[in-house]
């Protein structure tokens, strides 16, 4: 195998025409480069330099690994630059996926903090709803995976092989008509709403919304779903129904003819970053992480 480290003395060599100036302009003794060329020479199976007793000279295959080290040992000296830029934050970039209400209230902040504290690290990013957002993370997709799982979703070890950065508990409330006759309740019993028309969002919500009726003693009229919370908000607000939807999607959205109530019993859901191990390591991804866990604090 050739060494990249065999690859500067050959080329010191050649530049200078003798160990003994090639040692000069590595730092090191005669010794140590006569020895390294050995090595090389071996691992090419071929010799490298013609010693005479008035001049060193190259071989035909010397002249074309010489050529080639130019460029290999240019292009290592590129690389290791690159990574020293992205290990030290100058440079970098991260992909990350996140569902719709997480993509309008915590990723702006983190990323315009991130923006600010690592102007060259670049984030893109790409809507998405678990469990596919961890399929993408798991399929190499993304380097970082906003989700959320209530606690009858999932199993215990749904994300034990993947670093997990808790950010935040999120409350569902309940979405009314304006002038539905519970609108200006305190409180509203999910049994007290059996017989409405209900409007679902995405299979992991409405599975929950399914599961919370049924613990309720009744099993939800779903006439709609949709993913989109200000269709939602739309078709309650029209008086089509009712609808459960998290505290954190309410942020960004400015409810029309719809009114937000307190549901008993409570129902949350736990929001979190996801990675894999290894790219945990990484220093752009570490702060992206680090940032999500900030906005989500605020």
């Amino acid at each position: 195998m050739i060494e990249a480290r065999h690859l500067r003395v050959l080329r010191a060599v050649a530049t200078t025409g003798s160990f003994s100036a090639a040692a000069r302009e590595l730092g090191c003794t005669q010794p140590a480069v006569s020895q390294q060329m050995k090595v090389l020479e071996a691992s090419v199976g071929t010799t490298l330099l013609i010693r005479t007793s008035r001049a060193m000279r190259l071989t035909q295959a010397g002249e074309v690994l010489v050529r080639h080290a130019t460029g290999i040992l240019s292009g290592l000296t590129a690389a290791e630059e690159e990574v020293a830029a992205i290990a030290g934050l100058r440079a970098g970039r991260v992909r990350l996926v996140s569902f719709p209400s997480g993509s309008s209230t915590l990723v702006p902040a983190a990323l315009a903090a991130l923006r600010t504290a690592h102007p060259g690290t670049r984030v893109s990013l790409v809507d998405a709803e678990p469990p596919r957002s961890v399929e993408m993370l798991r399929d190499g997709d993304c380097d970082v995976a906003l989700a959320f799982r209530y606690g009858s979703t999932g199993g215990a070890g749904e994300w034990d092989d993947l670093v997990v950065r808790p950010l935040l508990t999120d409350r569902l409330v309940g979405l009314l008509p304006e002038k539905h006759r519970l609108a200006g309740a305190a409180a509203v019993s999910i049994a007290d709403l059996a017989d409405e028309s209900w409007i679902a969002g995405c299979p992991r919500c409405r599975h929950q919304l399914v599961e919370a009726c049924a613990k309720a003693g009744f099993t939800p009229r779903i006439d709609f779903a949709t993913d989109d919370y200000p269709a939602v908000i739309g078709l309650v607000g029209a008086g089509l129904g009712v609808a459960f939807l998290p505290e954190l999607a309410m942020e960004s959205v400015l409810p029309k003819a719809a009114r937000t109530v307190t549901v008993d019993p409570a129902v949350r859901r736990e929001i979190v970053a996801l990675t894999l191990p290894d790219l945990a390591r990484v220093p752009a991804v570490a702060a992206t992480l680090d940032q999500l866990e900030r906005a989500a604090s605020r």
